[in-house]
């Protein structure tokens, strides 16, 4: 991926789930996000969510955004380092896009 590329606001799960989502922890149990941004950084779609305990942190978990076979937003786990430092980088600088860089 290219570093200059620039992260494109997108609002496809709020649009389908709301502005929550519910994924199943590693527990088993389910576990509430808030959709906090979704944007797309070159050819792919990424997503941040925060549940309760991580906004305490103000952590979020990044994920990658497909579409399913029926066309329904779906949510991968970013396996390579090198794409999540990427994804990461490309939400801040969504978050921090009106703010001047001392």
């Amino acid at each position: 991926m290219n570093d200059n590329l620039v992260p494109v606001p997108l609002e496809r799960l709020k649009e389908t789930f709301g502005n929550e989502i519910e994924l199943v922890a590693e527990d088993g149990r389910p576990e509430v996000y808030e959709i906090k941004a979704e944007f797309q950084l070159g050819p792919h779609v990424y997503a941040s969510l925060q549940s309760a305990a991580m906004a305490k942190e103000q952590e979020v978990e990044l994920f990658r955004v497909i579409l399913s076979d029926s066309g329904e937003p779906q949510l991968e786990t970013i396996e390579d380092d090198e794409e999540w430092e990427l994804a990461a980088e490309a939400y801040d600088d969504l978050l921090f896009a009106g703010d001047e860089m001392p």
